[in-house]
């Protein structure tokens, strides 16, 4: 189930979504039947209680609704409040949050007595903004807050609350952001130190359910054999991807000498195997690899010949031509060694494979070599000590990086004019004296957008509205 689903009046919920919502059946304030989602009721239950000891008192008095009920819902406020009224503050069936069961409208008891109306209720709001202010401790949000009609197109309600964990309700809370402006606007990037045996997909897969947004990215693929370095951008961060992946990369990889593999690391099959010269000279090896030359692709690879992936003309025992690409090893030292085995550090440019580079240093030392371990130490300014584990992820524990904070440009607050030319992406005069790009904010420190030079002008390179 997803907790940061949205329904609204341009979202209608799905039939396949309903039928998989885990449901409590408790009392209303009225001591009336009603459903609850079960994670949902347990976290009202907490907040319940914690309330409770500051002396205010809550019941629920609206939760999840069948489509069936929805419309009864509509016809009793048109009797009670007017048809205006209800059309304003009832959502058309299908549309509502109290399909999903994530949705629980709170009132409040006074003097051991539940207040009966709406007009009863906003008489006490200011009880229900003090409530407000707990909400993201326990994973709730407040669904329709005031002066964000004109995004949740529904005005003020005190009482509506809607669950979406304590992860998604903080970042919210401290953004002041709906759940429409946190699905489209949100932008943050994480560090990874992925585990060994995961593919990268598998760490974007646990990030997007992690924060309930379907938009999330890595910035350099990891094979499952390797660990380290994983940075993943989500939502309007995957926008700067090209700009996060470094120039550089940083690995220590451990070597198997004598073996060959089909896939040039030690998961492969075996394909061959010769002896090791007792003379061989490793370091020196090494050193003649600190260079620019033409690397072969291996063919467990997701590079594309022909439209076709060249892991699938593996697999298919396909003869295909190896691509070359240039690639750069900048600096490679050796860092331990044995009789058959060894172990280096290199930073090499973007593109480079280093299943690749290992097999061309054991066609220099005249024997084969395979990649045992792979560890990708730094990618560009990120190093594997600023990574968060896999089970700070689990753990819902992450250090979370805004566009801005990831990027060595400069950084521009702007008035209320610029401000209003960059959203509609209007070019500028370089009055900045801007050489490359530029972060161009708002005054409350929005990201308005990226700029860069162009002709002696500012153009907008990416626009965040």
């Amino acid at each position: 189930m997803t907790r940061t689903i949205l329904v609204n009046k341009e979202h209608k919920i799905k039939d396949n979504y309903i039928n998989k919502i885990n449901l409590i059946t408790t009392s209303d304030i009225d001591n009336e039947e009603v459903q609850v989602e079960e994670e949902t009721y347990q976290a009202y239950l907490e907040l319940k209680e914690f309330l409770e000891k500051k002396n205010i008192y809550i019941g629920i008095s609206s939760a999840y609704r069948t489509l069936d009920y929805q419309q009864q819902v509509y016809e009793e406020f048109k009797d009670k409040y007017g048809e205006e009224y209800a059309s304003k503050t009832v959502a058309p069936v299908g549309t509502s949050e109290h399909h999903t069961g994530l949705a629980v409208d709170i009132g409040l008891i006074i003097d051991g007595k539940p207040l009966e109306t709406n007009y009863d209720l906003m008489d006490n709001d200011h009880i229900f903004k003090e409530i407000h202010q707990y909400l993201h401790n326990f994973g709730f949000i407040l669904r329709y807050p005031e002066n964000k009609e004109h995004i949740t197109g529904y005005p003020y309600e005190p009482w509506h609350l809607r669950y979406v964990g304590k992860f998604v309700a903080n970042i919210i809370y401290q953004n002041n952001y709906t759940l429409e402006e946190y699905l489209t606007n949100y932008n943050g990037i994480v560090f990874i130190n992925k585990k060994k045996n995961m593919t990268s997909f598998d760490v974007v897969n646990q990030v997007s359910k992690l924060f309930g947004i379907k938009r999330v990215g890595h910035t350099g693929t990891l094979d499952p054999l390797a660990t380290g370095v994983l940075i993943i951008a989500i939502g309007q961060a995957t926008k700067v991807v090209e700009l996060l992946t470094a120039t550089y990369k940083e690995y220590v990889a451990k070597v198997k000498l004598g073996l060959k593999t089909d896939t040039l690391d030690i998961t492969g099959n075996v394909i061959a195997t010769k002896d090791i010269s007792n003379d061989i000279n490793i370091k020196e090896t090494l050193s003649t690899f600190k260079k620019t030359y033409l690397q072969q692709v291996p063919i467990y690879s997701a590079v594309k010949v022909n439209g076709k992936k060249l892991y699938e003309y593996a697999r298919n025992n396909e003869e295909v031509t190896l691509p070359k690409k240039e690639v750069t090893i900048k600096e490679i030292e050796l860092l331990d060694e044995t009789k058959d085995s060894f172990t280096f550090r290199a930073l090499v440019s973007k593109g480079c494979y280093i299943r690749s580079l290992i097999d061309d240093i054991g066609t220099s030392l005249n024997t084969y070599a395979t990649m045992t371990e792979l560890t990708r130490t730094k990618q560009g300014i990120v190093s594997i000590d600023q990574t968060n584990s896999m089970n700070d992820l689990k753990q819902e524990n992450l250090t979370i990086y805004k566009i801005e904070d990831t990027l060595d440009y400069p950084i521009i607050e702007v008035d209320d004019f610029l401000e209003k030319l960059i959203r509609t992406g209007r070019p500028l005069d370089n009055t900045f004296q801007v050489t490359d790009k530029v972060i161009f904010k708002d005054k409350q420190s929005n990201l308005l957008g990226i700029y860069q030079v162009e002709n002696d002008n500012l153009k907008v390179w990416k626009n965040f509205r």
